[in-house]
């Protein structure tokens, strides 16, 4: 099973956050009107030009709230659009607004900040960034869960927290740290159940950023990056159940954890296992794409490997079969040159070598002709390992 490296980019400077910063510090609201009292109360009397302050104080603080419910808005719009730089610009906006709404150690203001890491997270695919705003996040998070006493605010708080860890969870899997990212993970989930039992039934609001469903796929990626292969493959069964339950047993939702799921079966050398699972995805690869796509092509590769790594001589020449497949599928859906189809003749090939079939040469030939460098490298290799 061929793995996809994970690129991770990096910033060094971020930019758009400090300028923001910067800007929100010269427009703070000082801390006694950051909250409902704008002014402490008195047993004298307001005089007029009190009241006349006063009112100015609350038409200065409705704009801010006006524009983080546009930007809240304008976010969520950008996202499903698929802008994802300008979506995650409006959630740094989002961040500014609520600091100067509702002040630096509120809730809120931590709430966007959870918002803003997940949006570096998923929108960006900047680990290190959400790293740094999540964290920034969790001390205020934490503190105002220990003290509220609304169900209300206590939700939105544990609805935070779960993003928070997620985001930081796999953040830490992105970066290759497993031990680190099932910690957090756990804490996301722990922090689910809590929030399950605030709602009568158990079950979550479907609003919240991070499902149960992304949250067990993640436990079982963390849990195979440590090595714990049963509570793995525990976790994608439950994924896979509810994957299931909601969207049924045709979604291409479940391929890639089937073949996650062989990947784990491998690893514990139960081979027919892992072909099952592996003949589950191609299946629906099938049924969604058609026999000749590029997703139909890549589950054909992953079952000719299971059946080559079983070892067993029954499965030889279903392997070969599914190999032939494979390649045919890139060939009519990416072209005869296109990187993953010629990846696949490589594999093809490797493996009639070590299977001391001659037929590569054969196959070579009729991709290429003849006279083409390929087949006259493959006939050169054949060559020397015949001598």
């Amino acid at each position: 099973m061929r793995a996809s490296p994970i690129r991770i980019p990096t910033v060094s400077n971020d930019t758009e956050w400090d300028f923001c910063f910067h800007l929100s510090q010269q427009t703070k609201i000082p801390a006694h009107q950051q909250t409902g009292e704008l002014y402490p109360t008195s047993e004298s009397e307001e005089s007029e030009e009190d009241t006349e302050a006063k009112e100015k104080t609350i038409d200065y603080m409705s704009l801010p709230r006006e524009k983080l419910v546009q930007s809240q808005k304008k976010t969520a719009q950008l996202i499903k659009e698929k802008m994802n730089t300008q979506a995650n610009k409006e959630l740094i906006r989002c961040v500014i607004l609520s600091r100067i709404t509702f002040g630096e150690e509120h809730w809120k203001c931590a709430q966007a900040l959870a918002s803003l890491a997940y949006g570096y997270l998923t929108l960006r695919g900047l680990p290190a960034q959400a790293k740094k705003h999540a964290e920034s996040a969790k001390n205020t998070l934490l503190t105002w869960k220990g003290k509220t006493t609304s169900d209300k605010e206590k939700k939105e708080i544990l609805g935070a927290l779960v993003m928070l860890y997620y985001t930081l969870g796999v953040a830490w899997l992105l970066q290759n740290h497993g031990r680190e990212a099932y910690f957090n993970l756990q804490k996301a989930e722990g922090n689910m159940k809590e929030l399950k039992e605030l709602y009568k039934g158990g079950v979550c609001p479907h609003g919240l950023h991070v499902s149960e469903k992304d949250l067990t796929v993640a436990l079982g990626r963390a849990s195979l990056a440590i090595h714990r292969l049963n509570l793995a493959l525990a976790y994608f069964e439950k994924a896979v159940g509810n994957i299931i339950a909601t969207k049924g047993d045709r979604t291409s939702d479940l391929v890639t954890l089937y073949e996650e799921m062989a990947q784990i079966e491998q690893l514990r050398r139960n081979h027919d296992q892992a072909i099952q699972y592996l003949q589950q995805a191609h299946s629906i690869c099938i049924s969604l794409f058609t026999e000749v796509s590029p997703q139909t092509a890549e589950a054909s590769a992953l079952l000719a490997k299971a059946y080559t790594m079983s070892g067993e001589a029954r499965h030889v020449d279903v392997a070969e079969i599914y190999f032939i497949k494979s390649i045919s599928a890139y060939q009519t859906a990416l072209g005869p040159e296109d990187c993953e189809t010629l990846m696949a003749i490589e594999d093809f090939y490797k493996w009639l070598v070590h299977n001391g079939k001659k037929e590569c040469l054969m196959i070579q030939i009729l991709l290429y002709g003849s006279e083409h460098s390929k087949s006259r490298d493959t006939k050169n290799v054949l060559t020397l390992l015949q001598r």
